[in-house]
């Protein structure tokens, strides 16, 4: 049988685990699939992106 997420990707081991891997301290997520997992830090890298150009408009920049 398949496992089944919630999905994380843990930051300590740059790898992709279920509910039963390491600490909440060490990961992100949740996230619905392995697959939106795996691409956890490209995420994390685009909303930053978004959000810095974001506050470069608000601050008229």
């Amino acid at each position: 049988m398949a496992e089944q997420g919630p999905w994380f990707y843990c930051l300590k081991h740059h790898t992709v685990e279920t509910r039963d891997g390491c600490a909440e301290r060490h990961r992100l997520g949740p996230y619905a699939t392995r697959e939106e997992a795996e691409h956890a830090l490209q995420s994390v890298a685009d909303r930053e992106q978004k959000l810095s150009a974001e506050d470069r408009a608000w601050e008229g920049d």
